[in-house]
This record gives C-alpha cells, structure tokens and sequence, in this order.
C-alpha cells in the first residue's frame, strides 16, 4: 500500500476525531472551567496521573497541577474529561451532593471485574438497599455480640505463629488476618482447611487483576483475574445452594450466623446479585484493612514515643482484665483504647488508602465560579487534603497526638481547629456512601495494635516504604524481625 493511498484511507478517521475535538472546545467555551490541561486525546494525562509516588505524598503529577493550576483544575483521565479537586470545600460539596448533583462512576473494567452489582459501582436504590443489607449484617449490637470476639480469635492466631528474630512479610501477615477474618464472616470458612486455602489462591490472582491494567488478553493479570473471578463465583454459589438445602430441609447450623446466611434469610436479592455482593465486600473488607494495618506497623516503628504510650494504655486495660478473672476482650475494653484511636485516625491520614473516588456530575454544577458540566467525571481527592497544610499542621509528620488537640493547641496561626480536622477528614469517604464497614475497620486495627504492642516489638528489615500505584502498597511486602516480650 503506497503512502498516499493509506493517508486516503485514515483520512475519514482523522477528521472525525478533528471534529469530535472541535465540538468539545466549542462545549467547553460555554461554561467558565477551571483552569488546566487536556493532555493527548483518548488518554489524556492518565500515565502521569497513575505514575507511582509515595503514599505519604500526593505525588509529582498533582504537586505540579495544584501549583500550576490551583487546587481545582481540568484535566482527562481515564479516557474522559475530567474536574480534578485538591480543595476541601469541593471534596465534601461533591460527597454530600450524592445522587442529587454527583453520583459514582468508575471504570467501566472496575465493575467488569468486581460485578455490576457490587457496592462499588451502584448507584441509587440499588446501591443503597445492598448498603443497608452490609448496614444491618454489620450494626454496633453485631460488632459487640459477635464480630469483637471473632476479630481477637483471628488477631491472636496470625500473631502466634510469629516466630522470634525470623524475618516476614508485615503486609502478608495482615492480609492473612484480614482475608481469614472476611471468609470466617462472609461465609463460616475457617482458616487452614483447604477450602479456605483454595479460596484464598484464586484471591489473591483475582486481586492482582484488580490493580492491575484493564487489559483482557491471554496471559495478561487482568484476564487471569476474570478467571479466578469465576471460579470464586462457582465456590461462594455452591456455598449457597448448600445453605439453601439445608435450610429446607429445617438443618440450621448456628455457628453459620454469616452474611451469607443472613442474606438468604432477609433479602430477597437474586442469586447474581448475592454473589456479586459478597466479592465485593470480600474485596472491600480484606485490601483496606489489611493494607491500614501493614501501614499502623510501619508508621509505628518509626515513633517510639508512640510505642510506648501505646503499651501504657493496653498495660492498664490487661492488667484490670486479669484483676476481674476475664480473659476476652470486650466492648468496655475497647473504648478505653482513646490513644489507639488517635493512632488510627493518623495512619488512616498519612497513609490514605483510598486516594481519590470516580464521581460523575449529573447535571451542570457551579462551584467557587468554576463550572462543573453535567457527565464530566470529577475526582475529589481525598489524600491531597489530608496533606493539606492548611488542614492539618505539618501533614507529613506522623503525629497521633494531633487527635487530642483542642483548638489552637498547635500554636499555630495555620493551624486548623479540631472541627474541622473532623469535617475535612474523609478515610472512608462520606456522604450517603459512607463506608459500610469503617466501624469494623477501626475495630479490626485496634484489636491488632493492642495484642501487637503487648506481645512483640519489631524492627524494619532493609529499607521499605508505601507507594500508591494508585492502590497502596509496600513493592517489598514490608519485611519485620520481630522479638516476644511480656509486658503484663
């Protein structure tokens, strides 16, 4: 084929996408956007966007935006144009705006893998009975009666197999905790048999998928991941119908009080969507919690002070437990631990598991004289806040005492008040999608911290830190060298 005959045939498609590019200008000069830059069609400025940087940071890319362009700019990412949001005020407009300005709106791969009925990717009605079932199934008389105990069962039997001066992975063993923890509760798996393990296995191939390039071609994690999917799908349905027939038959076993079984007796969800529902709270409740506690580990190691007050306050909650003959922990136990919570509020804000949320403006919206065109996707950042100077004094210093700070405590003339520290906080996100699970999140890393800090001290072996990739993670899996001691 001769040059000019295939500039002849690419001539069509070259003009089309010269003329798809001059209908969005024309758009967009009708509403006053915020500053920024489009980057190269169809990708946009996504690769500089979704470069690994350090998690306690909000990386090159945005660093150079905001300077640039202020904390609210324009750009196109993920394929479609975008309002990016580095501003406080934004973040919790767009949040509290849910379903009458903004509603979610992923990545068509997040739910060609999670399912089109997983929490993630709902939206509306559907979204918000799948969010009261998880409410419900997860209510503070449950976390009290029943998921306490289950959590310190599972806590101290990641912990007892930890053997003295032998070098491991932190990051490993918190995502055993975790993913033991959700099977046992999703669907009564106990840890070790080789259901679980089996289980497991596909997991942890389905969850490579998932941060992985959406790129379905053989061979490629993505396309390994849609077939662990289904393979997971096939093992938690044959779970059900199990169930099904038990129940029928008037069989009921009361050690299987889990979500699976809660959902067959008070939904009336399809099969499709129960399978859809617990993947994705499997998801949901293993890789952030595990991931908060790798990082509790790793931002403790570093503060001592922190260390130390910490066993203060667990040394005094034992020690009155074993005055009293009591050996498991319970809620009372719990809400002593005030420091552990500041310790977690500050893991949650330095480390920032969930960086940013996919939001879609459903109609035109004006913010701070920026318009907002109804369809255009909006990323609220959550990390660039939590790093905000203006928000939080010295963001970058791992500080849990920040917490018990009054207003002004900080000497600081920038220095936020405590209120809103609280209102631009936003780990779990907000707004009528307000995390699910964050109460059991929070219960999980404190029952893990007060058996970690009575039990052991640990020290980083060789150098490694959290990296967003936009999922955080640590490339070397955390390596620790831990050492018994008895405190108590």
């Amino acid at each position: 084929m001769s040059y000019s005959e295939l500039v002849v045939l690419l001539l069509p498609s070259i003009l089309s996408l010269f003329l798809v590019f001059i209908l969005m200008q024309r758009k967009q000069a009708r509403f006053n956007l915020p500053p920024g830059n489009m980057g190269w069609p169809f990708i946009g400025e996504t690769i500089g966007y979704l470069k690994p940087y350090s998690a306690t940071s909000i990386g090159e890319f945005m660093e150079q935006h905001i300077s640039r362009y202020g904390k609210i700019y324009k750009s196109n990412l993920f394929g479609e144009p975008t309002i990016v949001s580095a501003d406080a005020g934004l973040n919790r407009f767009i949040l509290q705006g849910e379903g009458r300005l903004f509603e979610c709106s992923y990545p068509r791969s997040i739910g060609g893998i999670l399912g089109k009925w997983s929490m993630l990717v709902l939206v509306g009605d559907m979204h918000r009975n799948m969010r009261s079932i998880a409410l419900n199934f997860l209510s503070h008389a449950r976390l009290r009666s029943h998921l306490l105990k289950e959590v310190e069962k599972q806590t101290l039997l990641v912990l007892s197999s930890w053997k003295e001066n032998r070098t491991f992975s932190a990051q490993d063993e918190a995502k055993k905790f975790t993913f033991n923890l959700m099977a046992k509760h999703m669907m009564s798996l106990d840890p070790g048999e080789t259901e679980t393990e089996q289980l497991k296995k596909e997991y942890v191939t389905f969850m490579k998928g998932v941060v992985s390039a959406p790129l379905n071609f053989p061979g490629t994690p993505y396309r390994k991941a849609l077939k662990s999917r289904s393979i997971i799908l096939k093992f938690i349905e044959r779970k059900m119908e199990e169930r099904i027939a038990r129940l029928k038959g008037g069989v009921e076993n009361s050690e299987e009080d889990d979500l699976l079984g809660w959902v067959l007796k008070h939904s009336n969800l399809s099969t499709e969507q129960i399978l859809d529902l617990i993947l994705s709270l499997l998801f949901a409740g293993h890789e952030t919690s595990s991931v908060s506690i790798a990082l509790a580990i790793y931002f403790l190691q570093a503060c001592p002070v922190a260390i130390q007050q910490l066993k203060e306050e667990h040394i005094e909650i034992s020690r009155a437990k074993k005055q009293s003959g009591e050996m498991e922990m319970n809620w009372d136990d719990y809400k002593k631990m005030e420091f552990t919570q500041c310790v977690i509020n500050e893991t949650l804000r330095l480390g920032n598991v969930v960086r940013f949320l996919h939001r879609k403006a459903v109609r035109d919206v004006r913010y701070k004289g920026y318009d907002i065109p109804r369809g255009w996707k909006v990323l609220p950042v959550i990390s660039a806040v939590h790093l905000d100077s203006t928000v939080f004094d010295q963001p970058q210093h791992f500080n849990p005492w920040r917490w018990q700070q009054p207003d002004n405590a900080c000497g600081s003339s920038t220095c936020s008040s405590a209120a809103t520290r609280s209102k631009y906080f936003m780990p779990f996100g907000g707004g009528p999608r307000l995390c699910a699970g964050l109460e059991l999140a929070k219960l999980e890393m404190a029952v893990f911290i007060h058996h970690l800090v009575l039990n052991f001290q640990w020290e980083m072996v060789g150098a490694d830190q959290a990296f967003a990739f936009p999922f955080v993670d640590f490339p070397e899996g955390l390596p620790i060298r831990v050492k018994h001691h008895t405190v108590v």
